[in-house]
Formats: C-alpha cells, structure tokens, sequence
C-alpha cells in the first residue's frame, strides 16, 4: 500500500472541537482516512462573566498571560477586544499561534505541550519569583501550573473563561459506530474529550474503542476511563498524533 494513503479504508473518529479539528480531520483524509467528525464536547461560556471582567479591569497589574488552550485565547480575546501589552506564553504551537493571529507574541513555548514543560520553560525565561501571572482557563482544568508557579514564589491569578459540555448527540453517533465495530481508532485531544466520550459508556464500548492520544496527559484521563491508549503521540500536537496513527497502521499493514 503507498504509505501516503496509509489509512485508505480506515475510519477514524475526531473528538476534538470544531476550532482545533480542522487541521487534523485534513491531515487524517490526505492519508486516505475516512474521517467521521464527531466533537465530544461543546466549549460554553462561563457561568458568570464578572471574575473575568474584574481581571480585565486590572489587567495592567499583571506581567504574564499564560495560555494552556486555543479555546481560552480565543474567548480571551473575544471578551477583551485588544489582546492587553502584557508578556505571553503558550503551551504549545497551535496555542502560540492563536495568540498571533490577535497581534501579539508568545515569548515562551515549551518543546512538549504540557504544564510541567511550560514551567520550566517560564523558569529559564525569565526570574518567576515575584513576577504576577494570569492563567485564563477552563472552568475544570489542571491545578498544576498555577500550583508549580505558585510555590516558585510567582502571584498567580487563575480565571475561568469557557466551559466544556458534553456534545450528546455527537458522542451517541460516534459510541453506536464503535459499537458496531466500524471504527479503526478514534482520536483524544484532552481530558474532557476523553470523560466526555466515556461517560455512561459500558464495558463493551471501552473494549472495542482503539484510543489515540495526543499525549501523556490524556493518556492518563483514559487510563482513568478503564482504556489502555492504543496509540500515544510522541509530539503533543494534530501532526503528532497523525505521525502516531501512521505509525501504528503502517505497522499492522506489515
């Protein structure tokens, strides 16, 4: 089989919301992927508005935006019409170039997209101790960052700005195609993705169901779900994963 159309004949399901699929669901086809869109969850407002507008009020007071998603660039930005003149990090690429596409820059993106790397790579930009840091996050999301900050001397600020839902229907159409056994691997790019997909779901559907992971993170939420990933990407992002799914197929195709 020509390695370019690896996954011709395959059907891979993509979890991940509509702002973040399109790139990966393109990637998945031009390997000659069936590609069934199926977002597991739904990115909502908070339930209030004011924590984030009381931080915007102030916004001057701090040094850093620290970014850990495109959804929370996204929403930030929105609510805050100009990007603030602050200093900014990323978690990883697609988050860096969010940011850029509101016209400002992300000093520092760590080499692997999670919170541990991107502390480290704040620690050896710059002196954290002392230094007022706003984390814009989901309204459920790892403590760890804000924690590794916090204890490093920082003054850490976390804001919730968006809330992840479950997409029923979605989640349903995709579970009754793993079920009946017409799905090759269904791809997770988060936590939620994952508690999303799995909530509810019986044994049968955690058996049948061939994970992707984007990384380590994720992984670990499946493995909280009672699913071993099939695949983990060695790089944290959508061409990461798909060099992962290529990989694995590649080898089953002998």
């Amino acid at each position: 089989m020509d390695d370019e159309k690896i996954l011709a004949g395959r059907r891979v399901v993509v979890t991940r919301p509509a702002r973040q699929a399109a790139s990966l669901v393109a990637k998945l086809e031009a390997l000659g992927a069936e590609v069934v869109h199926a977002p597991a969850i739904r990115i909502e407002p908070p339930v209030s508005w004011t924590p984030l507008d009381e931080v915007l009020a102030r916004i001057d007071g701090y040094d850093w935006i620290v970014f850990t998603s495109v959804n929370s660039v996204d929403v930030f930005g929105e609510r805050a019409g100009t990007m603030p003149a602050l200093r900014y990090a990323a978690i990883g690429p697609a988050t860096a170039e969010a940011i850029a596409e509101r016209g400002v820059r992300a000093e520092v993106i760590p080499e692997r997209s999670v919170a541990e790397a991107l502390f480290e790579a704040l620690s050896e930009h710059t002196n954290v101790k002392g230094e007022t840091f706003l984390l814009p996050n989901a309204e459920i999301a790892r403590e760890t960052l804000a924690n590794l900050l916090s204890a490093a001397g920082a003054t850490v600020d976390v804001v919730a700005v968006y809330r992840t839902m479950p997409a029923t229907k979605e989640i349903a159409h995709a579970v009754k195609l793993v079920r009946e056994g017409s799905v090759d691997a269904v791809t997770f790019t988060s936590g939620s993705t994952v508690r999303a997909f799995f909530d509810g779901a019986d044994e049968a559907v955690r058996a049948q169901t061939v994970s992707a992971s984007i990384g380590p993170i994720t992984s670990a939420a499946l493995r909280a779900e009672r699913v071993e990933p099939a695949i983990e990407a060695e790089h944290y992002t959508n061409e990461g994963l798909v060099d992962a799914i290529r990989g694995h197929f590649s080898k089953l195709a002998g």
